[in-house]
């Protein structure tokens, strides 16, 4: 028996799509250079330039966070759990934090009476806590996955306004998880789309939309009308942005991330814990972490997830039960497995520190590393040296040139669809399965959307190849652009 790495999915596919690992070592330093040794591909998304374990990945020693120079000397011991926590994405009983900042409560109709009477027979709400419900304020920021259970659950709880945050509009794809939208809600603003579900299930409940995007020119002020923030975002420069204007204004922030099977839920609130920045404090470079939309997720997590930071936001406002403040509930729905981990408030913290270095917002896609939209490819001649477009994929195959197109997406993809004549290498795979990729070949790369297929031409690059593009857009833009015909996921 030695020490147990648990691995989480994001990582599984560097690892040999393992889940654990069982290693010897006395450290957990020792530890995580055995991983490290045992899959190398691992080093860069563990460890920076200078060997020492990324700001984004949280390292558990069995429920304890290790941290800093602790990392490498901290002991363990056969039998021990070490847990890598990348960002996707113990508490106490407080008094209502809430009663003082909500608009005075106001009595309950007759209706609300009737509406709300199995919350009104609990001791723990009765008609004072339904009352504080009412008088309370959440704004949701997003109105997908996760946005979809807090809008409905929370208005049928009866949160008295809700603020949604949102600038996207009701997509076929989004159906599959995102219950708040209905098939005749597609194309339609989804602020709008959930505002009416949410009228319909509760009319008593005030809703609130802003159909843009949060950002750092209005985010204080929007965020500053709500008694607290519930993040159902699925973008770093978004989550950052909350929390770093949860804290400056002193408004708790429930957490909640998904991808693929696993989630994660937890409240920040540097004014009595832990912010988002003490556990993540800056996020991993742009593409290495995959999005949803690149990774996938089962429709039912996000519901699940959801709940959680609903629940989370009911009993804050009521002041009942233990909040997730210093615990980050992990969930593995596969498994169906719970996990639960201490966070601790870093004192060095940039936002809610002992010597905060942020006091006022900054331009979060740069602290992201996400391009501007003028850094973007906007036509043809604006693409790199090594880009191609799938438009001007199909004309060379056209005219019948000699060049190899690669696909780097997962086996479960190509079935949904592939681009005739390419070969399908994994991106885990790339660099075991180099002697089939001849390195004086013109090798064209594509993924679904182009974030991994760029990832493996930094892989042929760093093993000299010199003959490599990206095709933009991936798979996606080749159905618009080249085959209307083709599924799109």
């Amino acid at each position: 028996m030695g020490v147990k790495v648990l691995l989480p999915t994001a990582l599984r596919q560097y690892a040999g799509n393992l889940d654990a690992v069982e290693l010897s070592g006395g450290t957990v330093g020792e530890v995580m250079d055995a991983l490290i040794a045992g899959h190398p591909d691992l080093r860069s998304h563990l460890l920076d330039d200078d060997g020492k374990v990324r700001n984004f990945v949280n390292v558990y020693l069995n429920d304890d966070n290790i941290r800093g120079d602790e990392l490498a000397s901290a002991n363990c011991k056969d039998g021990d759990e070490i847990v890598l926590v990348p960002a996707v994405a113990g508490g106490a009983v407080i008094d209502n934090p809430y009663l003082s900042m909500a608009t005075e409560a106001t009595e309950l109709s007759k209706e609300e009476v009737a509406r709300y009477s199995r919350h009104l027979i609990l001791p723990e709400v009765g008609m004072e806590g339904q009352k504080k419900l009412k008088a309370a304020s959440i704004l949701l920021i997003g109105t997908g996955g996760l946005g979809s259970p807090l809008g409905l659950y929370l208005a049928a709880a009866g949160i008295g306004k809700l603020g949604l945050v949102d600038f996207d509009v009701v997509d076929e794809s989004n159906l599959q998880r995102q219950v708040i939208h209905g098939t005749k809600d597609v194309g339609t603003l989804k602020v709008d789309s959930a505002k009416a579900s949410i009228n319909d299930i509760n009319p008593h409940v005030e809703v609130v939309t802003y159909n843009a995007g949060l950002t750092s020119d209005n985010a204080m002020e929007i965020i500053a009308e709500y008694d607290m923030v519930i993040d159902g975002t699925d973008n770093f420069p978004t989550r950052y942005l909350v929390n770093d204007a949860c804290v400056l204004l002193g408004k708790p922030n429930v957490y909640g991330s998904i991808f693929r099977f696993e989630g994660q839920s937890s409240v920040f609130w540097a004014e009595k814990g832990p912010c988002y920045r003490c556990l993540y404090p800056e996020p991993p470079p742009p593409g290495m972490v995959p999005s949803c939309a690149e990774g996938g997720v089962i429709g039912i997590l996000p519901g699940i997830v959801g709940l959680i930071q609903a629940n989370e936001g009911v009993k804050l406002i009521l002041g009942k039960g233990t909040p997730l403040l210093g615990r980050l509930l992990l969930f593995n729905a596969l498994d169906m497995k719970f996990r639960e981990l201490k966070l601790k408030k870093d004192p060095k913290c940039p936002v809610c520190g002992d010597n905060p270095s942020v006091t006022e917002l900054i331009d979060y896609n740069e602290f992201c590393g996400v391009p501007t939209a003028t850094e973007e490819a906007t036509s043809d001649e604006d693409l790199a040296a090594d880009e191609i477009t799938p438009a001007q994929v199909k004309a060379r195959q056209d005219a019948g040139d000699d060049f190899v197109l690669i696909d780097v997406r997962e086996p479960h993809e190509w079935d949904i669809s592939n681009i005739p004549g390419a070969k399908l290498i994994p991106l885990g795979e790339v660099d075991s399965r180099l002697d089939e990729i001849d390195p004086d070949a013109d090798i064209v790369l594509h993924c679904k959307m182009g974030g991994r297929s760029a990832k493996a031409q930094d892989i042929l690059y760093a093993n000299g190849y010199t003959n490599v593009r990206n095709m933009v857009g991936g798979i996606t833009r080749w159905a618009d652009d080249v085959d209307p015909s083709m599924p799109k996921y």
